[in-house]
C-alpha cells in the first residue's frame, strides 16, 4: 500500500504480536482501530480483565528490553513502546483503570459507542450488532466489580461525575433514547428489519438497555454515597495524567503562566477582528452581529452534515500534492450526524482495509436545529483535512513503513490533538481563514483551548485563580466565570466542557499545549535546515512517525534517537 516497503523486523513482530494480543483482550479497541475478527465481542471489564492487559504490557516492555534494533524506524518503535506502554503501567498501579468514570472517555460510554462503528447495513450485519448487545449486560457487571474494588481502595470518581454519568445511563434508555432509536431506526435497503432478524434484535436491545438501567441504579446506590464532593484530582494524579495524554512532561506554573498570556494574546486578536465585522464592536457584540448573518447559518442537521461534507472534499482537492501528500484512499472523508445527543464533534479513523472511510461525527444536543458556520468551520479543519483524517489514514496507509501497533495504536492525545489545532493555525496561515467570521470563530476556539488550560491545570494543581475571577482558589462558579467568559459556545455545551475537565484531568490542556510542542518542533526543523526547509516534506516527515509520545516524536524528527 506504499512505495516505500521494508523488511518486517524482530521489533515489528513484538510489536505487531502486542497490537493482535491487545485486540483480543480488548475487542472495542479492536473495533475502534477497524481490525476485524471480534466483532461480536466485548471486553473484561472485570479487575480480571484489567489485570490481563497489564501483564499483556510487562511482558512486551520485557520482550523489548531484550531485542536489537535494525534501524531508525525500529529505534522509534521500542522508544514509544516503551514510553506508552509504560506510563500504562504507571496508570494500572495507581488504579486509574479500575475508578474509571467520566461523562466522555470511560467504559460506560466506551461500551455503548462502539456499535456506532459497527455496519448496519445488512441482516448479518445487524445479527453481529445483536450478538454484541447480548454481551453488554456481562461488560457492565464486570464494570461494576472494578468500580467497587476502586471503591473499597478510596478511589471514586467525584460526585459531579458520578451524577452525570447516572444522568447519561437513564437517557441512553429512555423511550427517545439511544436503544429505542436503534431499534426503531434498524434498516435493509431502507426498509425496516423484519423477521427473526428484528425479534433478535429487539431482545438485544432489550437486555442492553437493562444493563445501562441497572448501571444507573448501581452508580446511585452504590458509588454515589461515597462519592468526594471534591473536582480537583491533586497534583500527584495531575502529574501521571498529563504525561499521560501529552507523552512529554512539562512545567505546571510555567505551563499555567503560559496559558493565561496566550489567553489574553488571542483576546487581542479577538477585538482586532471584532473591528472589521463591525467597527467600534466589542466582541461579544461581533459575535452577535455574525450569529443574525444569514450567510453563516445552517437550519437543520442535513444541512449540516452536507456542509461538513463539501467543506472537507474541498480541502481534500486543494491540500493535495501541494501542501501534505495525501495518498487515494486517504482522500475520502465521511461526515455523519452522531446518534448520540452529548455535543460535541469527534472522529473515527478508517478501518485497516480502509473498507471503513474515516469519519468525522457531529454529536448534536438535543432540540438544536440551527447552526453558524463562522464558529464551525475552523473545527472541520481540525477533524478532518488537514486534522486528524490526514493525520490518523495517513499513518494507517504506511503499511510498508511501519509495523500495525505504530500505524494503528500509537495515539497519543497530545500528538493527536496537537497537530489538530496545528493543522487549524496552517489553514489560517494558508488563508483559508481571512474571513472575519470564520478567523473570529478559529481565535474562539484557540481562545476556548488556551482557557483549559489554565482551568485544568488550575482546578487540579490548586493554583490561584486570576483576579478576574476574584482571585483565590478555584470553585465550580469562578471556573464556569471563566469558561463562559473565554469559550463562545451554547452554554449547554459548555457545561458539558467543564464537566468534561473536571472528571479527565489532563486532556483537555493536551490540544494546546500539543500545538505549542509541534510549532516548537517546526520551529527547531526550520532552524536547522535554513533555506532548505521545505514545509510538505516536514509535514510528511513528521506524520510518518505515527502518533507516538511528543517527547518520542521531538527525537524521532530530529534524529536524536
Amino acid at each position: 500500500m506504499t512505495e516505500r516497503p521494508r523488511p518486517q523486523t524482530d521489533v515489528d513482530r513484538i510489536a505487531e504480536a502486542h497490537l493482535d494480543a491487545l485486540v483480543r483482550l480488548s475487542p472495542i479497541e479492536a473495533t475502534t482501530l477497524g481490525v476485524s475478527g471480534h466483532d461480536e465481542e466485548l471486553d473484561d471489564l472485570s479487575p480480571a480483565g484489567l489485570a490481563a492487559l497489564s501483564g499483556l504490557r510487562r511482558s512486551t516492555l520485557a520482550e523489548l528490553a531484550a531485542a536489537t534494533c535494525a534501524d531508525d524506524v525500529d529505534r522509534v518503535t521500542v522508544a514509544a513502546m516503551r514510553e506508552r506502554l509504560g506510563i500504562a503501567e504507571e496508570v494500572y498501579a495507581a488504579g486509574l483503570d479500575a475508578m474509571s468514570l467520566n461523562v466522555l472517555a470511560s467504559p460506560l460510554q466506551a461500551v455503548r459507542d462502539v456499535f456506532d462503528l459497527m455496519p448496519q447495513d445488512t441482516p448479518e450485519q445487524w445479527r453481529t450488532v445483536a450478538t454484541r448487545l447480548t454481551r453488554v449486560p456481562e461488560a457492565l457487571a464486570g464494570y461494576h466489580t472494578s468500580l467497587l474494588a476502586a471503591r473499597d481502595a478510596g478511589q471514586v470518581s467525584p460526585r459531579r461525575q458520578v451524577l452525570a454519568c447516572i444522568a447519561q445511563s437513564r437517557e441512553l434508555v429512555a423511550p427517545d433514547g439511544y436503544f429505542a432509536t436503534l431499534l426503531a431506526g434498524a434498516q435493509v435497503d431502507h426498509q425496516p428489519l423484519e423477521g427473526s432478524e428484528r425479534t433478535r434484535l429487539a431482545a438485544a436491545v432489550e437486555g442492553a438497555a437493562a444493563a445501562y438501567d441497572d448501571l444507573a441504579t448501581f452508580l446511585e446506590r452504590e458509588l454515589l454515597p461515597s462519592a468526594p464532593a471534591a473536582d480537583a484530582c491533586g497534583r500527584e494524579r495531575y502529574v501521571l495524567q498529563s504525561r499521560q495524554f501529552l507523552g512529554a512532561a512539562i512545567d505546571l506554573e510555567e505551563t499555567y503562566a503560559w496559558g493565561l498570556e496566550e489567553l489574553a494574546r488571542i483576546r487581542a486578536s479577538m477585538q482586532q477582528v471584532a473591528q472589521e465585522v463591525r467597527p467600534g464592536a466589542t466582541v461579544k457584540e461581533a459575535v452577535a452581529v455574525l450569529d443574525a448573518d444569514p450567510g453563516y447559518q445552517l437550519h437543520g442537521t442535513d444541512a449540516l452534515r452536507d456542509w461538513m461534507q463539501e467543506r472537507a472534499d474541498a480541502v481534500v482537492r486543494e491540500l493535495a500534492d501541494v501542501h501534505f501528500d495525501i495518498p487515494g484512499p486517504v482522500r475520502r472523508i465521511e461526515c455523519r450526524i452522531a446518534p448520540t445527543q452529548t455535543g460535541g464533534i469527534y472522529y473515527t479513523g478508517p478501518s485497516e482495509d480502509f473498507t471503513r472511510p474515516g469519519r468525522m461525527w457531529w454529536s448534536v444536543p438535543r432540540g438544536n436545529t440551527e447552526f453558524r458556520t463562522w464558529s464551525e468551520l475552523t473545527t472541520v479543519y481540525h477533524e478532518g483535512v488537514p486534522g486528524h483524517h490526514l493525520q490518523i489514514a495517513q499513518t494507517a496507509y504506511r503499511a510498508g513503513l511501519l509495523n500495525r501497533w505504530r500505524r494503528l495504536a500509537a495515539w497519543t492525545s497530545g500528538h493527536g490533538e496537537g497537530w489538530a489545532l496545528y493543522a487549524e493555525r496552517l489553514m489560517a496561515e494558508l488563508g483559508y481563514l481571512d474571513d472575519p467570521g470564520n478567523r473570529m470563530g478559529w481565535l474562539g476556539g484557540q481562545s476556548l483551548r488556551a482557557a483549559r488550560v489554565v482551568l485544568d491545570i488550575g482546578i487540579h494543581c490548586d493554583l490561584p485563580a486570576p483576579a478576574e475571577v476574584g482571585g483565590g482558589r478555584w470553585t465550580y462558579d469562578k471556573a464556569w466565570q471563566y469558561l463562559t467568559t473565554y469559550g463562545f459556545m451554547d452554554d449547554k455545551v459548555l457545561r458539558f466542557e467543564l464537566d468534561r475537565y473536571l472528571g479527565w484531568p489532563g486532556q483537555a490542556p493536551s490540544y494546546k499545549i500539543g500545538e505549542r510542542l509541534w510549532l516548537a518542533l517546526r520551529d527547531e526543523v526550520k532552524q536547522r535546515e535554513g533555506d532548505a526547509f521545505d514545509l510538505k516534506t516536514f509535514h510528511r516527515r513528521a506524520l510518518d512517525v505515527g502518533g507516538v509520545g511528543l517527547d518520542t516524536l521531538r527525537s524521532a524528527v530530529l534524529g536524536e534517537l
